[in-house]
């Protein structure tokens, strides 16, 4: 009888040793990136930090579909991105009875909303300021039954 308890004790002791062998090397592991990150901190962003003028350049613009042709609020989205403006989110106004297409400058930054329009080849008279906490874009575009008669270059 001797015997198997000597066979269940070694093999008891055999992994208890593998576990403190683990532990011991996941436990260098743990140390080496501390060491590591106290040595070479994370490197953070600066470019917002210095380069703050370049984040205006770039006007985020909602498109609207005002005249309820199905898909023009995605054609003029590929317009619009060639032209270098930043298209966030396109849909349906809550009309589809515009007649005119109109620009919604929602940060309240008029020259973007003016740009958007010359870009478009809107009439500065359809441009008006509607700004709201709500919004995080800078411009909306609703498109009107005129649409035909924007630049789509």
């Amino acid at each position: 009888m001797a015997k198997n308890d000597n066979k269940g004790n070694s093999s008891g002791n055999l992994f208890l040793n593998a576990a403190i062998g683990f532990l011991s090397v996941l436990l260098l592991i743990l140390v080496a990136a501390l060491f590591t990150r106290l040595i070479y901190p994370r490197i953070f962003n600066e470019r917002a930090e210095t380069n703050s003028e370049l984040i205006s350049e770039i006007i985020q613009i909602e498109v609207l579909n005002g005249c309820g042709v199905p898909g023009i609020a995605n054609a003029y989205t590929g317009i619009l991105r060639t032209n270098g403006f930043d298209v966030v989110e396109t849909g349906n106004f809550e009309t589809f009875d515009m007649k005119e297409t109109i620009v919604i400058s929602r940060s309240g930054i008029m020259d973007n909303a003016y740009r958007v329009a010359d870009a478009l080849g809107i009439s500065r008279d359809n441009v008006i300021r509607e700004t709201s906490s709500d919004f995080y874009l800078d411009v909306t575009v609703v498109l009107g039954k005129d649409y035909k008669m924007l630049n789509t270059e």
